[in-house]
């Protein structure tokens, strides 16, 4: 009977030191998410001429908007692992009813958001990758901006997102990329966008956002914020081993059409979104190929 009341006791300490962590977790947290960023932003020029809407609508193509937020740019369910990680949605970017555009009232507010991941009211938006965005040009900016203030208004359910517990855990740690407006320099207002054309400069501009997965000298690795069963993200450098130093010209350029390696193995474009290069012309994949074969071979990891 003492065994089993030390047991008892043992196991009571350890769901009250649960129960305060959670807690703590919970606090913590929304204090973060209720936080405010003052941040200065940078001027762009918005237009509502058919060239600038059809480069916005490009932009938002090419850089994954619609990846995220769907070709009608309604939003939709990113993440659905309830109760723990909980249910995330890209917001509704139309005036349709529950959609954001009403509340974002200047170019600034969509800059803001876009670069910085910070919403009209300075708190920070949840799991949008503004950090893949601080690349982008003034140019195709205020294109995207001019796109997505013209876009025809999508009536959708408000939002029902939760942020389960061990997302919010996860985020604290550093080990999820709950809130990207942490992980921007926003006094960096360097603001500058190459020239189009088959180059290496313009290839490493297009590849910003292959960063986000592929990291920083795209050698590929543990995608950040995935569940542990979620496959490596391919190495992109011109390694012969682990990386494309075997495929051909064509061969990446084919891989962009159907999502299917040399080899002839199918690429889930949930894992990989493919599809959003596919919507690259061929002069653009071309740059992005330029610039992959200029990085140093590296092994997968870059370790």
């Amino acid at each position: 009977m003492k065994i089993l009341k030390i047991l008892f006791g043992l196991l009571v300490s350890l769901v009250v030191l649960l129960i305060v962590a959670l807690i703590a977790v919970y606090v913590i947290s929304d204090r973060h998410l209720s936080r405010k960023y003052d941040v200065e932003v940078p001027q762009v020029t918005t237009s509502s001429d058919s060239i600038t809407l059809a480069r916005g609508a490009h932009v938002a193509d090419i850089r994954g908007c619609t990846q995220c937020h769907g070709s009608n740019l309604a939003g939709r369910v990113v993440i659905d692992a309830m109760p723990m990680l909980g249910r995330i949605q890209s917001a509704n970017l139309t005036s349709g009813r529950n959609g954001v555009a009403p509340r974002y009232a200047s170019d600034e507010d969509w800059v803001r958001a876009i670069r910085d991941g910070v919403r009209p009211d300075g708190t920070p938006l949840v799991f949008m990758p503004s950090y893949e965005y601080r690349t982008i040009g003034p140019e195709d900016l205020g294109a995207l901006i001019s796109y997505l203030k013209a876009a025809p208004p999508v009536d959708s359910p408000p939002r029902d997102e939760t942020i389960g517990p061990l997302a919010r855990a996860l985020y604290l740690f550093g080990r999820f990329p709950l809130i990207p407006a942490e992980m921007i320099n926003h006094s960096d207002r360097s603001f500058s966008q190459p020239p189009e054309g088959e180059t290496v400069a313009y290839g490493r501009y297009l590849a910003g956002p292959c960063a986000g997965c592929h990291g920083e000298r795209f050698a590929g690795g543990k995608v950040p914020g995935t569940p542990p069963d979620w496959p490596l993200a391919t190495n992109l450098t011109p390694d012969t081993v682990t990386g494309l130093g075997s495929w051909t010209e064509g061969q990446f350029m084919s891989f962009f059409n159907d999502g299917r390696t040399p080899d002839g193995r199918e690429v889930d474009p949930k894992v990989m979104p493919w599809p959003v290069v596919r919507s690259m012309t061929d002069s653009e994949r071309r740059a992005l190929w330029i610039f992959l074969r200029s990085l140093p071979p590296l092994p997968k990891g870059g370790e």
